[in-house]
């Protein structure tokens, strides 16, 4: 016979009373008295609710090419409420405070900092381990969130079951390091790298901690790796840190690919955002354009506002 949650806990809480509690006389009526009142057990009936999903937007400031004052003005005047920043800030901004006091007069929340890759080669494992902390503790001085780091490059690199599990370990040491900051760490899924195809990826985030490193979904490195976004916004819904919001088109170039802003490339949004809804996934998507497409005569700001103006006119989504 199959109860629901409800009939369940009723049924052992009458059990308990009658074992646990003495007979009372009845009332006038001749009826039992209640020792407590009538309690409505119903919401065992349904799950657990996480709350609806919430989707913020960000915007990189990679497509600025290292002017990172002026990515940083040019985002907030678009309207985007949150930026992703790169390594060179570290220079450009020495103390994290003025850095932190820059992107609050902006009104802009400091959601991710590009850190760097993870080499296989033994001898350069120890600096990458020293420069991602370094940078997580700046990060967390300049109020920012997550850490991105990119897998070890499969330039001219054939890796085998072995490697992966020395990057996964690699990866999750660095993850560790980094929380003592209060930081996450997310997985760059890349082109050229060890984490470029969805059994790549995969392979890596098998060898890691699950706990320390998480999934930094960047949907065309992993469309243009073969994969399906939306299916791996499913599969790891439980991993999932933030995402890169790109698109990509094919092309006769050598490497037969380039980005795009939103809407101009191959990338299935609606796909993407109907997953992130279904997994009611809470956090930021940052739209990102490495660098101005072939041809383009458009600036880094008339960009950004082109791929706000498809996630807010086609797709309704708020930013």
């Amino acid at each position: 016979m199959s109860l629901s949650r409800r009939q369940f806990v009723v049924g052992l809480g009458t059990a308990a009373a009658a074992t646990a509690i003495p007979a009372r006389a009845g009332n006038f009526l001749g009826t039992p008295d209640r020792l407590y009142p009538p309690v409505d057990l119903s919401y065992f009936d349904v799950p657990i609710s996480h709350g609806p999903p919430a989707i913020r937007i960000g915007y990189s400031a990679i497509t600025w090419g290292g002017k990172d004052r002026q990515a940083i003005e040019e985002i907030s005047a678009v309207g985007y409420p949150g930026i992703q920043l790169r390594a060179n800030a570290l220079t450009e901004f020495p103390d994290p405070h003025a850095l932190k006091d820059l992107l609050a007069k902006n009104h802009l929340a400091f959601v991710a900092l590009s850190s760097g890759g993870a080499p296989l080669d033994p001898g350069q494992q120890s600096k990458a381990i020293a420069t991602h902390t370094r940078n997580a503790r700046y990060l967390r001085q300049a109020g920012g969130k997550y850490l991105q780091v990119i897998a070890a490059s499969s330039r001219g690199q054939h890796f085998t079951v072995s490697d992966y599990k020395r990057e996964g370990q690699l990866l999750t040491e660095i993850a560790k390091r980094v929380s003592d900051y209060g930081i996450q760490t997310g997985l760059h899924n890349h082109m050229n790298s060890m984490g470029q195809t969805p059994e790549q990826v995969e392979a890596i985030l098998e060898a890691a901690d699950p706990r320390y490193l998480k999934l930094e979904l960047d949907v065309a490195h992993y469309f243009q790796g073969g994969g399906d976004p939306a299916a791996a916004i499913r599969q790891y819904s439980d991993r999932l840190l933030f995402l890169h919001l790109k698109d990509v088109e094919h092309t006769v170039t050598p490497d037969g690919y380039q980005f795009v802003e939103l809407g101009q490339g191959k990338v299935d949004f609606p796909a993407i955002f109907k997953a992130l809804r279904d997994v009611r996934f809470r956090g930021w998507g940052i739209v990102e354009l490495d660098s101005e497409p072939a041809g383009s005569t458009r600036t880094p700001k008339q960009s950004a506002a082109l791929s706000k103006e498809y996630l807010t006119k086609k797709l309704g989504v708020s930013i």
